[in-house]
């Protein structure tokens, strides 16, 4: 079974939930948790990534995202991820702020980024169309 599958069955929701934005942005959290970039990203087909790797200047695939993600994941170790903010900016765009703790594998010093989405809704469901981080 793969890990978003698990965090799915964790967290007791099928994998077509996500009707509120609170719910898309608690998937969203449990998949970086997991380090699983596939339900980070969620089911939106190009997603605009800005995070250390990634040129900035477009949307990119989600099959490229995935790998731009699970590359950014690689070498962190999580300490503590908490949601910061959930707010519906505009009907159908949403906006949720993460505040990130962790650090790199093989050390001690804790580094913070906080992350930005921006999420989209679609047919009834919010779907991840951007993510930034910022230091």
């Amino acid at each position: 079974m793969r890990l978003g599958r698990l965090v799915w069955a964790l967290l007791g929701m099928p994998l077509s939930a996500q009707s509120t934005l609170e719910e898309a942005a608690r998937l969203a959290r449990a998949g970086w948790l997991a380090h699983d970039a596939e339900v980070v990203l969620g089911a939106g087909s190009r997603v605009v990534l800005q995070i250390p790797g990634a040129d900035p200047s477009a949307a990119v695939s989600r099959p490229q995202a995935v790998t731009l993600l699970e590359r950014y994941f690689r070498p962190t170790v999580e300490r503590a991820l908490d949601i910061v903010t959930i707010r519906e900016v505009e009907r159908g765009r949403g906006f949720v702020e993460l505040e990130r703790r962790y650090v790199i594998g093989g050390t001690a010093d804790e580094r913070r980024e906080t992350l930005f989405l921006g999420f989209r809704l679609q047919g009834g469901r919010w779907v991840l169309a951007e993510l930034r981080s910022a230091p």
